[in-house]
């Protein structure tokens, strides 16, 4: 056998149990600098007679202590140049997009209205679009620190043709209110822009298939990418199902932090949830989740909202 070849089964045998051991212990990114990304795409030599072969020590690669980004003051803040940044290799199972540098203001709207011109005219799911009146493609600010992301329109999107303007996103208004926050501050999407179709029922909604979120979910990842939050928010289980997969399910993940296309996101309730279930205790999970999406955004936090839904 080729003692290089050899050698370099060795060293891949090595990197992928170190990523393993790594992901073992909760690392979700290994950051990596461009230089030596480039030394890696160069094509391997071969080996000379009567040189040694044997591979050299590889050198450290610096690795996060965690999958959660520093924190920063609650202000937008400017990337550095590209060349400058780290880049970060997803483990096995997650993919990272790769970050352009971001849009000035004016591309950027005029990069978000050809978005939004281009979903209100799609038509990749026939039966929706045959069966809609509007479609949901998002609402708030394009250059939010905070996302929130649903599952799909209902009966009163479909009529507005905005997310989340009926009584579950009227208690939505009120969870955003309740933070410091106006609904103009942040940006609220849904996975499928049109209103899942429920033939032969004159009311009522029903969950999205898999296939129609797959299908969908582009127009998502393009308003993540250009809005580029610093945190999002994924309301209810069928949200959480479409943007990580199958899951263990919301009421194990709630609470827990994710990443999502880099960002840090953070799985909560459905308000309508709380609007099926009345408890405190209910609203408290879900007031604690904003909690920690309050403190990783830097904002303040005053007594009377630490002790909000606490018993007396």
């Amino acid at each position: 056998m080729d003692p290089m070849a050899d050698a370099y089964e060795q060293l891949l045998d090595a990197t992928i149990q170190h990523l393993d051991d790594l992901k073992s212990r909760g690392v979700r990114h290994v950051a990596v600098a461009p230089e030596t990304l480039h030394a890696l795409a160069q094509p391997t030599p071969r080996p000379v007679e009567g040189r040694d072969t044997r591979p050299a020590r590889p050198a450290e690669v610096p690795t996060s202590p965690s999958d959660e980004p520093a924190a920063r003051p609650y202000q937008k803040t400017i990337s550095a140049p590209a060349a400058e940044q780290t880049t970060l290799l997803a483990l096995p199972d997650e993919t990272v997009p790769s970050q352009s540098p971001p849009l000035e203001p004016q591309a950027k709207a005029a990069a978000f209205a050809a978005l939004r011109a281009r979903a209100l005219a799609c038509v990749k799911c026939p039966h929706l679009a045959s069966s809609r009146k509007n479609v949901a493609f998002g609402v708030g600010s394009i250059d939010a620190q905070l996302m929130f992301v649903g599952e799909a329109p209902g009966a009163d999107e479909d009529e507005q043709g905005e997310p989340f303007v009926g009584k579950a996103g009227q208690l939505l208004t009120k969870i955003i209110q309740a933070t410091g926050l106006k609904r103009a501050d942040v940006y609220i999407a849904n996975i499928l822009k049109c209103r899942p179709d429920t033939p032969g029922q004159t009311a009522g909604n029903r969950k999205p298939t898999a296939a129609e979120m797959a299908t969908c979910i582009l127009y998502l990842h393009e308003q993540i990418d250009l809005i580029r939050p610093r945190v999002i928010v994924a309301l209810g289980a069928t949200a959480v199902e479409g943007l990580l997969g199958k899951t263990l399910g919301i009421t194990k993940l709630r609470g827990t932090w994710k990443t999502y296309r880099g960002t840090p996101l953070m799985p909560t309730y459905h308000p309508a949830y709380l609007l099926r279930n009345h408890a405190m205790s209910e609203k408290r999970k879900v007031w604690e989740d904003m909690l920690a999406v309050m403190e990783k955004l830097d904002m303040p936090i005053s007594e009377k909202q630490q002790r909000f839904f606490l018993k007396v």
